[in-house]
C-alpha cells in the first residue's frame, strides 16, 4: 500500500508536463491499495474545467482527470488559483472540486511520494 501526491503546475495544453503527470497519475490510480491525489496549481488549475473541447484524436486533460476519479483518486483545484482564472466551482469538471493551501499541507503530510510536474 502506498500513496502519491501529484502537484501539477503547468497549463493543460501547450506543454506535456500536465499530461504526463496525469498519465502516471490514471496508471498509480489503478493499482489495488494505492492512494492518489492530484492538486491542480497555478495554470494547471484550468485542467479541471467541465465541458472541455478539443480536436479529435488530441488528448482531454478533463477526461483523464475523470480516469483518475474513476479509480478512486482525488482531485483538487486551488482556489486562489481557480479565482485568479474566473473558474467557478459549478465549472469545474465531475469529480474535481475547489480545494485549499492547507488541504494541500495535508495531503504533502500523508503521502508516501510527492511528485511535482
Amino acid at each position: 500500500m502506498g500513496s502519491t501526491l501529484f502537484i501539477l503546475n503547468a497549463a493543460p495544453y501547450g506543454s506535456e508536463h500536465t499530461y504526463n503527470g496525469l498519465r502516471l497519475a490514471g496508471a498509480l490510480a489503478k493499482r489495488a491499495e494505492h492512494t492518489v491525489r492530484v492538486f491542480l496549481m497555478g495554470d494547471a488549475a484550468s485542467a479541471a474545467h467541465r465541458n472541455q473541447k478539443v480536436p479529435p484524436g488530441y488528448y482531454s486533460v478533463e477526461a483523464m482527470l475523470g480516469n483518475v476519479v474513476r479509480h478512486g483518486g482525488l482531485v483538487a483545484a486551488c482556489g486562489t488559483c481557480m479565482d485568479a482564472r474566473g473558474i467557478s466551482n459549478e465549472q469545474l469538471a465531475e469529480g474535481c472540486r475547489r480545494g485549499s493551501l492547507e488541504e494541500l499541507a495535508d495531503w504533502s503530510e500523508l503521502s508516501d511520494k510527492v511528485l511535482v510536474f
